[in-house]
């Protein structure tokens, strides 16, 4: 039985198409960028892989100025839906030995969900963060979680996931997700 708990060294985070002309019109796009920003801090100060990507972005925009890139940002442009069909995202996943992916961005029902759907079937264990990921309507929102929930996908908080990937406290990296979610 997969219980879902990732292994720090097997781990990416994958930020989805949070772009400067789709973020208006999402539902609760503030609290997505608050999250998105302590995933992506996370993600740093746990040493984990980081891949963003862009949807077209001549059209879309490129990632909002609202999230803060890491200093080495790894971001990848992409017109297909799915991360995964993009050869660049599925060669740097194959590169790193990634085993989990940690999925944030939008939309849910769209790019996040036919991503989703695609690393489960590719054999990736996936933890959807609920509370950083979103669409225009929040019925989008709420049925996207519950599909991908029900293909076997783990879904998750910001800060469910990023205690899950420490093992102890009172080490540095917990002192720092600890501010990180105060």
């Amino acid at each position: 039985m997969n219980l879902g708990i990732p292994q720090r060294e097997h781990t990416a985070l994958l930020v989805i198409d949070v772009q400067e002309r789709l973020m208006p019109v999402i539902f609760e796009q503030e609290k997505v960028f608050s999250n998105v920003n302590k995933l992506l801090r996370g993600a740093e100060i746990l040493n984990l892989e980081t891949i963003i990507t862009e949807q077209y972005p001549k059209g879309l925009g490129n990632t909002c100025k609202e999230v803060q890139l890491p200093k080495k940002a790894n971001i990848i442009e992409k017109v297909c839906f799915s991360c995964m069909l993009s050869e660049p995202v599925s060669e740097q996943l194959k590169l790193t030995n990634v085993k989990s992916l940690i999925i944030c961005g939008a939309e849910s029902h769209i790019c996040v969900l036919k991503t989703t759907l695609d690393a489960i079937k590719a054999g990736y264990e996936v933890h959807v963060v609920a509370d950083a990921v979103s669409s225009r309507t929040p019925e989008n929102k709420q049925l996207a979680l519950e599909r991908m929930r029900q293909a076997g996908a783990f879904i998750v908080s910001t800060e469910m996931i990023l205690f899950m990937l420490l093992d102890k406290a009172g080490t540095d990296e917990f002192k720092a997700i600890s501010k990180l979610i105060k």
